[in-house]
């Protein structure tokens, strides 16, 4: 099935850039639209790419206080740490030009979020983007500011009555959890490492939302070490359920990918082929629920050579509606430039060479398995909000 997309892209998205020995490296972005870019994905005649405008103040109040955003701008310029706003911490330390690096990202996420409400494309992406810990007057958790809640924010201020976000990042999706907790317009789910052993240490089931909102923010908080089939089989206990529940107009979706087992900053334990199954898994919801409107976004990911390249360009492919094949070669000069550019050995193939397998929960809960427990407390938690049997 091919479907039409919209890549925001401009080279200046790799100036979000904390600087020499941050995790968030972005050679990481650089690789993928490189990796991309070699097996023609960009020349698709189903595949657009437009050059972002830096988001507005006014758009990034749509989440964020002015004076935080004031104080991220005055921090870019003076090179000042402003801790009492997360800025100038170890995991966001200031920069030259913050403000307008950071607003790009969520210009860029915007311009993906109009291009899919206006119809011109049915998917849209923005790789760069997915900084889902920002809070609304704080830096956090390599965050600035929180282009996918700003995106989210944008779409119901234009008439969207009910938004679907899944964040299928390592780390709980937090700060857009916050943005939306009271808002049931807004269906978060975030499937992540339990906050007991990763940041930030929210996210659990009984995390559910406020007042009219009770239900709407939902926590698949897996036990450290789970691997393909139980994170797989917690993805398809859940998400789809309520997603077609919930009935979207649009869905969202942030695809860390710092869950893969080499990722140096977690404790999942992933494959490259896990993480594109879910990816079809949404592409097929955003068809079935969201009649095909979907906006995706990049989110973490630190093993910047093996991974993050290959997770977002078959997230790419897929969106374009022509997958790569897992067993095909990465390009020959893409694996060059990226030694060239990290001195590090690239991936040869585009698969681990897992088959990406997982029974479902409904085969029968197992009370011994821990991910079986986690998958439970969340429905139990949620479900019945939705009018579902947990």
């Amino acid at each position: 099935m091919t479907c039409t997309l919209g890549v925001s892209w401009d080279d200046g998205l790799i100036e979000y850039d904390f600087g020499p020995g941050h995790p968030l490296a972005p050679v990481r972005v650089e690789l993928t639209m490189a990796l991309a870019r070699s097996f023609g994905i960009f020349d698709y005649p189903s595949v657009t790419v437009t050059v972002p405008q830096p988001a507005t103040d006014g758009e990034l109040e749509l989440v964020h206080d002015p004076g935080y955003i004031d104080a991220v701008r005055r921090a870019g310029q003076t090179g000042r740490a402003d801790v009492s706003h997360g800025l100038g911490t170890p995991d966001d330390p200031v920069f030259a030009g913050m403000h307008e690096a950071s607003a790009l990202v969520a210009g860029a996420t915007l311009a993906a979020a109009r291009a899919v409400w206006a119809s011109r494309a049915e998917h849209a992406a923005n790789v760069a983007g997915g900084l889902h810990h920002a809070m609304r007057a704080s830096a956090s958790g390599f965050c600035v500011y929180n282009d996918p809640a700003i995106a989210i924010s944008w779409l119901l201020a234009e008439g969207a009555e009910r938004v679907a976000y899944v964040d299928l990042d390592v780390h709980h999706g937090d700060g857009v959890q916050a943005a939306f907790y009271d808002d049931p317009r807004v269906l978060t789910i975030s499937l992540h490492e339990h906050p007991a052993t990763l940041f930030p240490g929210t996210g659990l089931p009984s995390e559910t939302g406020l007042g009219d909102a009770a239900g709407t923010a939902v926590n698949v908080a897996l036990p450290a070490g789970t691997g393909d089939a139980g994170w797989l089989r917690a993805l398809d206990a859940v998400v789809p359920p309520l997603v077609r529940a919930f009935r979207p107009d649009v869905l969202v979706s942030q695809h860390g990918c710092d869950s893969h087992r080499l990722d140096p900053l977690a404790h999942l334990e992933l494959s490259i082929d896990a993480q594109h199954r879910a990816q079809t898994v949404l592409h097929e919801l955003a068809h079935q629920t969201a009649g095909g409107r979907w906006l995706l976004t990049g989110g973490g990911g630190y093993e910047l050579v093996r991974v993050v390249p290959r997770c977002w360009t078959h997230l790419l492919a897929e969106a374009a509606g022509k997958p790569i094949d897992p067993q095909a070669q990465t390009p020959a000069a893409w694996r060059e430039y990226a030694r060239d550019r990290t001195g590090r050995q690239p991936p040869e193939t585009m698969t681990d060479g897992s088959a990406a397998e997982f029974k479902s929960y409904e085969s029968g809960f197992d009370p011994a398995d821990p991910v079986d427990r986690s998958i439970r407390a969340t429905r139990m938690a949620v479900f019945p909000a939705h009018g579902l049997n947990p």
